[in-house]
């Protein structure tokens, strides 16, 4: 029966007064900072980029340097490839990227569907209709013409 509410009655709001500090300040020997007691603190970006303290033995370790890397330029060619074309198999290796690329092309062709044919039917035709509309002649010309008549009235 006697349960908690979130709603309290205004006349049992207690109202926190805080006390003057002064009354509680430490002992001048309670608020001395003794060197050897301190821990190391090294200072670590926070996750807005600001520096903040932080004791040594829970700071994150140090990232590892990266490797330097081979900056050289590498050739054109593949070695083992200009061999190969040095040694006169370029021809057949020619022919053999020649069939290769005419199986895509016929690959593509068989795969494409009725839909996409009259889609592509639609673009041709909205391309080319500008064009012969343009080329022919043919088409409207509107003249439009509008009188502006301004009468000077007394009051408007």
């Amino acid at each position: 029966m006697n349960e908690p509410s979130a709603y309290q009655h205004p006349a049992t709001v207690v109202v926190h007064r805080p006390q003057p500090l002064a009354l509680h300040e430490p002992s001048p020997s309670a608020a001395m900072d003794f060197y050897g007691a301190r821990q190391p603190v090294v200072w670590v970006p926070d996750a807005y980029g600001r520096m903040v303290p932080m004791p040594k033995h829970l700071a994150p370790a140090p990232a590892a340097p990266a490797q330097p890397r081979d900056l050289t330029p590498l050739p054109l060619l593949d070695p083992v490839a200009q061999r190969f074309i040095g040694a006169g198999l370029g021809g057949g290796a020619l022919a053999a990227g020649l069939g290769y690329g005419i199986g895509e092309v016929v690959s593509a062709a068989a795969g494409i569907s009725g839909g996409a044919l009259v889609w592509v039917a639609v673009i041709v035709l909205a391309l080319r209709t500008p064009i012969q509309a343009i080329s022919s002649g043919k088409g409207s010309t509107v003249n439009i013409r509008k009188a502006v008549i301004k009468r000077n009235r007394i009051f408007g």
